[in-house]
């Protein structure tokens, strides 16, 4: 009996779908008027880990933390539609690795209610067999638990799992699952960043997971 396909788990925002410009606007937008807010650069070094919490992060307050959540979320459901596509090729690869018997994942920082919309949106929803918000258990990414989750909805172990993100936080919750892991060098963060998690493999471009993915396989 051949081997089963492993499990690819993929990071949402910046590895499948191009909307990191968008999170930076809507960023923007939740601390227009507020007096400080953080730079673009201070919010990337954020991706991957709950909205909540990274606005507690720049919050003057605690109690501040709610309103500018609001007015993120305002924006974000407003513009959601016109600013949320794939990035060029990801529905390809995500569909074709499905076709081959790979279960397909999405393990993200957004809530699930909000991934269920973006897959639904790019049309990589009827491909996707688990799906893991940062609402989905008690922790979130960088905890390995999101990852684990995943995987046991989709039936494997994670040795036999690659995990594809493009932020530190996914890198660590994948290592620390151990799940194989793959630094997406065209998202949010660069590679230096992404090195000091100690990725298994870094990809330069989603055209070179399919026959990454079949070494690792």
């Amino acid at each position: 009996m051949p081997p089963r396909r492993p499990a690819i788990l993929f990071d949402l925002d910046g590895t499948l779908v191009d909307t990191v410009p968008f999170i930076l606007a809507s960023a923007r937008h939740a601390f227009e008027g507020y007096g400080t807010r953080p730079t673009d650069a201070e919010w990337i070094a954020g991706v991957g880990t709950p909205l909540r919490v990274q606005l507690g992060q720049f919050a003057r307050r605690p109690e501040d933390v709610e309103p500018l959540l609001d007015r993120y979320r305002a924006y974000w459901l407003a513009h959601h539609d016109e600013r949320t596509r794939c990035f060029p090729g990801a529905l390809e690869l995500v569909r074709g690795l499905a076709a081959v018997g790979h279960p397909i994942g999405v393990v993200t920082a957004k809530t699930e209610t909000g991934a269920f919309r973006t897959l639904r949106h790019t049309g990589l929803l009827p491909f996707v067999g688990a799906v893991v918000g940062a609402d989905s258990c008690a922790r979130p990414k960088p905890d390995p638990e999101p990852v684990r989750l995943a995987l046991s909805r989709l039936g494997r172990e994670p040795s036999e799992a690659v995990f594809v993100g493009d932020s530190p936080h996914d890198i660590a919750a994948g290592n620390g699952a151990g799940a194989t892991t793959v630094a997406a060098l065209w998202g949010a963060c660069s590679r230096e960043a992404l090195a000091t998690a100690r990725p298994h493999h870094f990809a330069a471009a989603l055209a070179e997971l399919p026959a990454l993915i079949g070494r690792l396989g």
